[in-house]
């Protein structure tokens, strides 16, 4: 039986390493078991009301980061049990008989995975004393993960929060109002760079979904709240007698729908037009969709 918890325990640590992989370094950030869990906790903790939303997207990355660890704890341990108490030396004092095999697999593979080193439990199998070493390399490995991967989300968080930011700052001027009245040049380089930022929005919760749960504790610095003023640039643009605004306005509509069809494929968001997905997004953070 030997092989087969071996064997197992590699399908684990794989399929764990294949994961984390897939949502750090994959171009679509593709690491489908992560995203379940982000999901779940969004779930479960949008039960608990509305101010309880706001803490689900942090809960949601420390959820994925234990997931992680705990497939590889798992994995190595299963890979230990067979061996356990016989390939291992304890220290004195320590009577290894009063503790499970696996219970003693696991503290092992935890005390090795988090490089520890307590020197209480030793191994002295030679296959043990070549896997040990794999498993401090891959908890170390999994340590930079976790620091690389928040340097990814807040980065894409900050940005989101900055487009929240001047979306309601050009709704609070009347920009689309005064859009017939302003001059060419700075109409359409306002459009184009809200269409840039939108971009930009998509890109981020492409490489990094898990940030789609971070929910903002003011609309003003909500994306899902400030997306329909976007939509109303867009359609004053279109409304324009001047072509180089009307070109502005369609790039600014087609970058909407790009996201909105993201939004819609990824994270189940309702309809078919792009107001209809950004009401679902809005409705799914807790904010009114102003039409």
């Amino acid at each position: 039986m030997t092989w087969l918890f071996t064997v197992l325990g590699s399908v684990v640590i794989a399929a764990g390493l294949l994961e984390v992989f897939q949502t750090l370094l994959h171009p679509a950030g593709k690491g489908r078991l992560s995203r379940w869990c982000a999901r779940a906790v969004w779930g479960s903790v949008r039960l608990l009301g509305h101010r309880a939303t706001s803490i689900a997207g942090p809960l949601a990355a420390v959820a994925i980061i234990l997931f992680w660890a705990v497939l590889q704890i798992v994995g190595w341990a299963l890979i230990y049990y067979p061996r356990v108490p016989e390939g291992f030396s304890y220290s004195a004092g320590i009577n290894e008989g009063r503790y499970g095999d696996f219970a003693e697999a696991i503290y092992a593979s935890a005390v090795v995975l988090t490089t520890l080193g307590l020197g209480d439990v030793v191994a002295i199998d030679p296959l043990l004393r070549l896997a040990l070493p794999f498993e401090a390399l891959t908890g170390f490995g999994l340590l930079t993960a976790v620091v690389s991967w928040f340097m990814q989300i807040h980065p894409a968080l900050a940005r989101r929060r900055a487009l929240a930011i001047r979306l309601s700052v050009l709704d609070e001027s009347g920009f689309a109002d005064q859009l017939a009245d302003l001059e060419t040049a700075t109409s359409t380089r306002t459009l184009e760079a809200a269409a840039q930022d939108i971009v930009q929005i998509r890109v981020d919760l492409t490489q990094t979904a898990e940030s789609y749960y971070f929910r903002e504790s003011t609309a003003r610095t909500s994306l899902a709240a400030s997306l329909s003023y976007a939509v109303d640039l867009g359609r004053a643009a279109l409304a324009s007698d001047r072509n180089d605004v009307v070109r502005a306005g369609r790039i600014l509509q087609g970058s909407l729908q790009d996201l909105a069809s993201f939004l819609r494929k990824e994270f189940n968001s309702a309809g078919d037009a792009p107001e209809e997905a950004f009401a679902a997004y809005a409705a799914s953070h807790r904010y009114p969709y102003r039409n």
